[in-house]
């Protein structure tokens, strides 16, 4: 059964142009991402899945397959990832390959490293689970027991009641997907129309390995901490 990374990266994007090519400390968003998964040591095949010929070379020069192209109606702003993971299995599939499942691996994820990916793989074996999601904690100042909204000119707790617990040791552990840095995904579940199966299980990263490139200030973020060796 074959483990393949699937990273998607479509031309288009209007936040950052050419937003997958773009450089990020002394590589591309792409490079870092084919880094991850080459490296991982847990993986079988690295599956570039994009509509651009300009993306399908730098791909390939980083050591990625690039065996088709995505269609158009799987390649604008709208498109599901659901289906673009069907579409490369589906195109898996017609090499022969019995593939496992497919390990979502997204450029916008520059701090992802190597070992996060083959962690996550070990954890979704371990667990027998449907569908593995990184996350990362939620900050407790965010929990919703410790939120609150305006009335009649002041402060209430949010859910009412008396005001909630204050100490961060008190609250409830939430976690929230960061990107995902990382989604695997058993066939049988994407076969059956779905991202999520059962069970699910988190894979927890911190907040400086779940920086998720969306916006031109995440980017020059990412770069300074990358140029300044804080996150190497």
């Amino acid at each position: 059964m074959t483990l393949a990374v699937l990273i998607p990266a479509r031309g288009g994007s209007k936040s950052i142009p050419r937003k997958n090519l773009a450089m990020c400390g002394d590589r591309s968003l792409l490079g870092w991402t084919a880094d991850a998964a080459l490296r991982s040591g847990v993986i079988d095949r690295a599956i570039l899945s994009t509509d651009d010929d300009e993306i399908a070379a730098a791909g390939v020069a980083l050591g990625l397959e690039a065996p088709f192209r995505r269609p158009a109606e799987l390649s604008n702003d709208g498109a599901l990832m659901l289906g673009v993971m069907q579409h490369a299995l589906a195109a898996l599939r017609t090499e022969g390959a019995e593939v496992e499942a497919l390990v979502l691996l997204q450029p916008t994820s520059p701090f992802r490293r190597p070992h996060h990916v083959r962690e996550a793989v070990e954890k979704f074996r371990f667990a027998k689970a449907a569908t593995l999601v990184s996350v990362v904690r939620v900050p407790h100042r965010f929990v919703p027991e410790g939120q609150m909204r305006e009335q009649d000119g002041r402060l209430v707790p949010y859910f009412g009641g008396e005001v909630g617990k204050t100490r961060r040791q008190d609250k409830e552990a939430l976690f929230g997907r960061n990107g995902p840095a990382v989604l695997i995904v058993r066939s049988a579940v994407l076969d059956a129309g779905a991202l999520y199966g059962d069970p699910i299980v988190g894979y927890e990263m911190d907040e400086i390995s779940s920086i998720d490139i969306d916006a031109p200030e995440d980017l020059r973020l990412a770069d300074h901490l990358m140029r300044t060796g804080y996150a190497q």
